[in-house]
């Protein structure tokens, strides 16, 4: 390291201990700044996480579409009529979607049906799916399968049924594979065992359900997969347009008619929730700011009389020929060493803080892994650069302003 680098540090640990008890109050407000900074940031990190989290297990590009009323006549049908999907609904709305719907899954229930096992019966029936619902629904498999493309093709009477069901019917998670349940008159085999944080529904194979109830084609639900290629929410309202447009040539209503079928298109929802999370993080960086610029004031001020104390020598170094530059790069320098040296003293406590949290809720649904990562560390760490250099900046013109003359007779 070269002496002129050697000098400059030195300096600035002269300036520091010189001033140790002001230093010290100002630095805390530093630090305090920083440790607030960190926390929010990553507070909003984990809030962001789980809503993340919880988008992709609950398949954020999809459009439900439910049954319901017509509000309006339409071609000498009255109004107030109800609308019935159904299952040979789903191949024209892909085919007429000019390819912004990928796929489609249909969904019956019987909401009647009581689930009787060894131990004990439920009731609330079950829901009769394709297998793409174990996307849809967010379901993680325990263990066994869910319903598949044999048990669509056979038509088997295979149920899967939730670890909380299980544990009712047979007593323990693992007496429930492979065993019988009774539901509708009929005994069913247990395929699967799902785990979910709220889901407690049973599922059975959709072409076993319609064979059972006479191929009546009718269902509750027709959940839509959007297609790889929709990114924007002019997309996404277009997809959702066409599928209307297609339902309502095949069921005789108004297509303007929102009543007639209701809609929820997640992937608007997610649009519009990260940009909510966008604003969120702009704000927590905002307030954090803030309240570390108390603590840039406090350097400044530190600069400022540090440079008044040191006019006369000042005042000596530009006599013997140093320039301007050279003074304005020590106060600079001083100011963000002080700076950066508090501020990673609130980043290290921000970080324990965020450890704890972590290990404690850090796998809550609210909040998913509130730490910071290395990219969040360089953000800081350029914003501590940033606001020592401003903090330094109006003291250091002040410097490099002071005439030689006038200096050595300042006393």
């Amino acid at each position: 390291m070269s002496t002129p680098m050697l000098d400059l540090f030195r300096e600035i640990g002269q300036t520091m201990r010189s001033n140790r008890l002001r230093t010290i109050l100002t630095g805390i407000s530093v630090s305090w700044g920083v440790f607030m900074l960190i926390l929010l940031l990553g507070m909003a990190k984990g809030l962001v996480n789980a809503f993340e989290a919880n988008q992709t297990s609950e398949s954020m590009g999809k459009i439900n579409v439910w049954n319901g009323i017509t509000s309006r006549p339409w071609r000498g049908y009255s109004d107030g009529r109800y609308i019935r999907q159904r299952n040979s609904d789903l191949q024209p709305v892909v085919e007429n979607s000019h390819g912004l719907i990928a796929s489609g899954s249909a969904f019956a229930t019987n909401d009647t049906a009581k689930i009787h096992g060894p131990a004990d019966f439920v009731s609330g029936g079950f829901m009769a799916v394709y297998p793409a619902a174990i996307e849809y629904e967010g379901i993680d498999m325990q263990s066994g399968h869910f319903i598949n493309d044999l048990d669509m093709e056979l038509r088997r009477r295979s149920i899967v049924i939730s670890a909380r069901t299980a544990r009712l019917l047979f007593g323990s998670e693992d007496n429930a594979l492979g065993k019988k349940v009774s539901a509708m008159g009929l005994a069913w085999t247990v395929t699967g065992i799902f785990s979910h944080n709220w889901r407690n529904t049973s599922y059975v194979p959709y072409s076993t359900y319609a064979s059972i109830t006479g191929g009546d084609d009718f269902v509750y639900q027709l959940q839509l997969e959007l297609a790889d290629n929709v990114a924007t929410e002019e997309q996404a309202d277009a997809a959702e347009q066409s599928l209307r447009r297609t339902m309502a040539a095949r069921h005789n209503f108004d297509p303007d008619d929102s009543n007639a079928l209701w809609m929820w298109n997640s992937f608007k929802s997610y649009l519009t929730n990260k940009e909510v999370n966008n604003y969120l993080v702009l704000a927590v960086w905002v307030l954090g700011l803030l309240t570390l610029l108390t603590g840039i004031v406090g350097v400044s001020n530190i600069m400022f009389v540090s440079v008044r104390e040191r006019t006369h020598e000042i005042g000596i170094r530009r006599a013997i020929g140093a320039r301007p530059r050279s003074i304005l790069v020590q106060v600079l320098c001083e100011s963000v060493a002080i700076t950066a040296l508090f501020g990673y003293i609130g980043v290290f406590s921000g970080m324990i803080i965020l450890q704890l949290a972590d290990a404690n809720i850090g796998d809550k649904n609210v909040i998913n892994n509130p730490t910071v990562d290395i990219s969040l560390a360089m953000q800081v760490t350029v914003a501590l650069i940033v606001a020592g250099a401003l903090a330094g900046l109006f003291p250091a013109l002040k410097a490099i302003k002071v005439k030689p003359v006038e200096a050595l007779r300042d006393e």
